[in-house]
């Protein structure tokens, strides 16, 4: 006796698809704090890829009259997590009536920070202004919190590009002999100017121009500088 036999179904493969919640965005930042006063500073390119999105999108946001915070990597979690803090500013501001200063602005981002650890923010922050002692401080994070005070950073899609000239020539590092001298306010912008016009030679997410900040305690001064546009 015979038996039919069915055709088997062959079963078909399973789809994967996958979805990333993040993107980089690209940009630079950088910050330099002085005895007396600090700079802030970013480039005014957005980018996805090849493309330009933007050619006038700072990433700097004063916070305070006094602070000023660079945010550089996911653009939307850039604008999210600017009006997270500037939220919490607000309330700040309203229950004891005077501003937040730079050095408890860092730790409250910090706490945002880790309190989002385990899906955080793609951002690069850094945060300049004067403490409470009227001295220049900039302050350099990591995505999840973790957070030092320094003398001088770079942050972004050229920051090994910067960090090893700011080295050279603030932190007078790898250079026999010489004495490390306080840095003025003009040598600052300055300096400033003349890193990024050498990362827009080298870096294609950074470019089209330069918005500084300088931070004294007369208030904050914004300056424009522009740079290569391909």
């Amino acid at each position: 006796m015979e038996f039919m036999t069915m055709p088997t179904q062959q079963a078909e493969k399973p789809i994967q698809a996958r979805f990333s919640p993040y993107d980089m965005n690209g940009g630079t930042v950088l910050a330099i704090a002085g005895e007396d006063f600090a700079v802030i500073a970013s480039d005014t390119r957005l980018s996805q890829g090849f493309s330009i999105h933007s050619r006038d999108t700072p990433k700097t946001t004063q916070m305070t009259g006094n602070t000023v915070i660079g945010s550089c990597g996911f653009h939307g979690d850039v604008l999210t997590l600017t009006k997270v803090i500037q939220t919490r500013l607000k309330m700040f501001s309203h229950i004891h009536n005077k501003d937040m200063d730079t050095t408890s602005i860092a730790a409250m981002l910090s706490t945002i920070l880790y309190y989002r650890r385990f899906f955080p923010y793609y951002v690069y922050n850094i945060v300049a202004g004067l403490d409470s002692e009227g001295k220049g401080c900039v302050f350099s994070f990591d995505p999840v919190g973790s957070y030092e005070r320094e003398s001088y950073r770079a942050g972004g899609s050229a920051s090994s590009m910067l960090q090893p000239l700011l080295d050279n020539q603030i932190g007078m590092k790898n250079q026999e002999g010489a004495k490390q001298v306080p840095l003025s306010k003009a040598k600052a912008v300055a300096l400033v100017k003349d890193v990024f016009t050498s990362a827009a030679e080298r870096d294609i997410y950074t470019g089209d121009g330069i918005v500084i900040h300088v931070v004294s305690k007369d208030g904050i001064t914004t300056e424009t500088f522009p740079l290569r546009r391909d």
